[in-house]
Formats: C-alpha cells, structure tokens, sequence
C-alpha cells in the first residue's frame, strides 16, 4: 500500500462524500447535521481553499480526507480552520497523522500563518494525542461545547498551530 495526500480531482467526489457522510452520520466529531449528496458535495469541497484525499497511488483508493479554510475574515483572515475525515475501514494506518501534517504545508502555501481548530470534542483522544504530537497548543476547554447524535452535550477543545 502506497498511501500519499494530494489535491482532490472531481473523480474523487463519490468516495469523499461517502467517508464524509460516514463522520457526520457517527454525530460524534463533526458539527454538521446535514449529509451530502453529489451536488451539495461537489459545491462543498470547490469552495474550500484547499481539499485533499489520501489516496493509493496502486488503485487510486481514497482512504481519508481535509478540507482547508479561512476560519475568519478581515484582521483575522491568516488563520485557517480545517477538518480532517478517514474512512473507518482505514482507521489506525496513520492516515489521519499524513493529513494533518500536508495541511500544515497547504496551509501556509495559501498564505496562513496559524492553524485553529475550533471544536476538536474532547473524547477524541486519538485526534487530540495526534495534535499534540504535532505540535499543536490546546487553548482551553469549552464546556458542553458539542452536542453529540445521542442528544447529550461533551466538552470541545480548540488547538493551534503556528505556520
């Protein structure tokens, strides 16, 4: 297996949108409510700054998934935000580490000077060991922050990274 992150092509869409539906349908990580279908999906990742896929350069495979983002405007317009997705079939081949670590580079390729994650949920403990293992300053707690599928509400941890 030759795993490696590049820009998405419009060939990719189908198996994006699947692994990203996958994360919103688990209603444990991601905040959006709504699936994607093949146009609200192709609209999504066009409009990011940057998307990428890991891919298998053998079969052309897509394991997992970022998108890259201004995560606000004007003054605050060098800080990114991004959000990172792996098929659960493709859990635990460090495909998440491989993502990250390419988004660190596209981020200040597209002119970023800091990497913020707003709402990492604290019990993605892999996610956040990850984070830190990078680099990455967790800037505090936000009580009840996220409101899981499961109706109950979980702390969120917002981290940075300087580019």
């Amino acid at each position: 297996m030759d795993i490696f992150v590049r820009a998405y092509h419009e060939q990719d869409l189908p198996e994006m949108i699947m692994i990203w539906n996958e994360i919103v349908e688990e209603g444990i990580a991601f905040p959006q409510e709504e699936m994607l279908d093949a146009v609200s999906g192709k609209n999504f990742f066009e409009m990011q700054t940057y998307s990428a896929v890991a891919a298998d350069a053998a079969n052309g495979k897509i394991y997992g998934l970022y998108i890259l983002h201004p995560n606000n405007v004007g003054r605050c317009g060098h800080i990114c935000n991004a959000s990172y997705a792996v098929a659960s079939a493709s859990r635990g081949l460090h495909i998440g580490e491989m993502l990250v670590k390419d988004c660190l580079i596209q981020g200040k390729r597209h002119g970023f000077g800091v990497l913020q994650f707003n709402a990492v949920v604290a019990s993605n403990i892999h996610a956040r060991h990850l984070y830190e293992r990078l680099g990455f300053t967790q800037l505090g707690t936000i009580p009840k922050g996220f409101r899981r599928k499961d109706g109950h509400y979980e702390d969120i941890c917002p981290y940075y990274h300087e580019l």
